[in-house]
Formats: structure tokens, sequence, C-alpha cells
């Protein structure tokens, strides 16, 4: 199990922006007036794209006050869901699955990559690029995957998650989902290139 703490560097301040308070607004919609506390994963959500990645003290601490909770219960769940970070991440965020499927077509090789590129998990690197190793991204039948902010890339192997790497370094674009001509989740094909 994964132990998570708030980051020891905290910045001062935190505020939703007009948009997100209107976002937060239509998700209470969804839920009974006594019952708001139950929008707290997508609030949190919100909150941490607002903050770039990761959830400040400060960010937990205002969606308490909105829900009307205990930030200690608002705090346990942003540490309980491997989704919320508690910690910077860089602006290309590489979650890398390790899940079965995934680490028996080769994540460890993904992972090696990251490290050598990147660096330890957790740590931003000079580019602005961060990974860490998580449980089911839920693209087995692509494996290995990695999710880098909000987009998959499937079907990876060493040489081409270390050019992914590399275009996120450069800006440069990146084909979104399987990196070896794949589409959706048709039957493996020994004919795909860089297999």
């Amino acid at each position: 199990m994964t132990v998570k703490r708030l980051d020891s560097i905290q910045p001062e301040t935190f505020s939703f922006s007009k948009k997100d308070n209107e976002l937060i607004k239509k998700i209470l919609k969804n839920y009974p007036k006594d019952r708001k506390q139950s929008a707290v994963v997508p609030s949190l959500y919100i909150a941490q794209k607002r903050a770039g990645g990761w959830l400040p003290e400060k960010a937990i601490s205002k969606v308490a006050e909105i829900l009307e909770m205990p930030k200690m219960r608002v705090l346990e769940i942003a540490t309980f869901y491997s989704m919320f970070n508690l910690k910077p991440t860089g602006d290309h965020f590489i979650q890398v699955c390790g899940t079965t499927p995934c680490w028996l077509r080769g994540s460890d090789k993904i992972k090696k990559a990251c490290i050598e590129l990147i660096g330890e998990e957790r740590e931003v690197s000079s580019d602005n690029i961060s990974w860490l190793e998580v449980e089911c991204l839920g693209a087995c039948v692509n494996a290995p995957a990695v999710q880098v902010n909000e987009d998959y890339y499937e079907d990876l192997n060493y040489e081409n998650m270390i050019d992914l790497i590399n275009s996120l370094k450069n800006n440069k674009s990146i084909k979104v989902g399987s990196q070896i001509g794949r589409v959706s989740s048709e039957p493996y094909n020994t004919d795909y290139k860089n297999a």
C-alpha cells in the first residue's frame, strides 16, 4: 500500500475560477441538498485540475468548505483514491500501468524508459515531466499502456516509450491510442510495426 501525505511545500492560496464554481454547482444539482457531500470526488477532480495536477491542502479545505464537510473527511478521500495527487506533478504527468496484463506485456521496460529519461517516480524533471506507476488504467487489451494527462497511449514497448517521452520533451504531437497501428481493441496481429 502506498502512503500518501500532503506535500511539505504548499501554496499560500487556492481559489476556484468562476467556471469551476459553476461546474461544481451543476454537479451538486445531481444530489439531494442533504447529500451534497456525495459530490466530493468530482469536486476534488476539479480542484486538482485547477491546481495544476495536484491537490494542495488549501484546495482540499476549499472543497470541504463548499460541501460543508470536515476537512479530514475530504483528506481521507484524497488519500484513498490513486487518481488524486498530493504532490506537484509535471505539466506532462505519465501514469504507467503496472498491473498484471501490462506487466506481462512489458511494463517493466516502460518504467525503465521513464527512469532513464525522466528520473525516479514522483520527481518532476527539468523538462517538467513526472511519472508514477499506477494500478489498472482499464486498457488491458492493448497492454502495456500509459496515461499522459488525460490521453492514453497503448501497445507500448521500450523504443516507442522513449519516442513518446522525447516527443513530450520537445513539444511534438503524439498519436493518441495504439502506438503500433492497432485499431481500437482488435486482436493483436504479428504484422504490426514495432511490435
